[in-house]
């Protein structure tokens, strides 16, 4: 069966096309013979009851620099004129992502959006692993520098980092005895009025930050993430090399726990990640890591999300 998609992104011109999430999405969709249009945050409209965006209509094709052809952008109703939507624009998780999170839930019982955006808004990546305490590193969350100082006295090393933040900005490892510990948190509390989080830092990170694909609840595999020499962070944003890797027993024990969650709250596509034996982030704005998973293993994640959808939908 043919079905009309839009896709909510950051420009699909810019994207990487062996890397990004959302060009391995459309990338299915196209084959599968799916109508597609693309538009960006900043498109979409409430217009007296009516959710429309000024989209563009999009043909693909796996051609570096030469990826994407559009048609002339035109108004289209979400509500009437396609089956699906994808909310796949990077974060910040600001007031802007929120309010088109709020717009879109607007299409429930009209069009399938994915992920559904209720949710969405109200499970910020590093919020919603605190529904599993026991699952994540101990952890802080606070604007209250007497508190960060018993925290940090107690766990000696600790990582720093933006609430909201994503792609690894912002994040720091702060050592017992560091003295940029005090500007940073001057750093934190000036430049913004949200609180910070902190954890104890896991050693285990310079073996790699492992990402899990979750589709419609189920673990379907992972690849890690390898911090360069001399860096903490592993995110692809900032250099940390994809590799192979399996799921462990450990893994599975986390999945399983929060799969059913996410399948309730339709989280068809979700990113988790792991380091060590700890879950420290579910990413369910736009996870990334769809294409080195098939590069390493064969698994096509995007392929059994669209079949998930296809269900939903049928």
């Amino acid at each position: 069966m043919t079905y009309s998609i839009a896709f909510q992104m950051d420009p699909m011109e810019h994207v990487d096309i062996d890397g990004d999430t959302t060009f391995a999405l459309a990338e299915v969709a196209a084959a599968r013979g799916y109508e597609m249009f693309e538009y960006g945050p900043e498109h979409l409209s409430y217009n007296e009851g009516r959710i429309q965006a000024n989209a563009r209509p999009m043909t693909l094709r796996r051609e570096a620099g030469n990826h994407v052809s559009f048609g002339p952008r035109r108004l289209i109703d979400l509500d009437t004129d396609v089956d699906v939507v994808w909310m796949r624009q990077d974060p910040p998780f600001d007031m802007a992502y929120i309010t088109a999170a709020h717009i879109l839930e607007r299409l429930k019982g009209k069009t399938l959006v994915c992920n559904d955006p209720e949710w969405v808004r109200s499970c910020p990546e590093k919020i919603l692993p605190l529904d599993y305490p026991d699952l994540m590193p101990e952890t802080l969350i606070t604007r209250d520098k007497s508190a960060v100082d018993a925290f940090r006295a107690k766990h000696k090393d600790i990582i720093l980092k933006p609430l909201f933040g994503n792609g690894g900005a912002g994040v720091f490892l702060v050592k017992e005895g560091d003295g940029n510990y005090a500007s940073l948190i001057e750093m934190f509390t000036e430049s913004s009025r949200e609180p910070f989080i902190a954890q104890a830092f896991l050693k285990e990170v310079t073996q790699g930050d492992k990402r899990i694909i979750i589709i419609d609840g189920v673990a379907v595999g992972a690849i890690n993430r390898v911090p360069q020499k001399g860096e903490t962070r592993s995110n692809m944003h900032v250099g940390g090399q994809a590799v192979p890797t399996e799921l462990t027993d450990t893994d599975m024990r986390i999945c399983e726990a929060i799969g059913p969650m996410l399948k309730e709250r339709g989280q068809i596509l979700v990113g988790i990640d792991v380091i060590g034996t700890k879950m420290t982030e579910i990413n369910i704005t736009s996870p990334t890591g769809v294409q080195e998973l098939k590069r390493f293993s064969g698994i096509d994640a995007a392929s059994l999300a669209w079949d998930a959808i296809e269900r939903k939908l049928s």
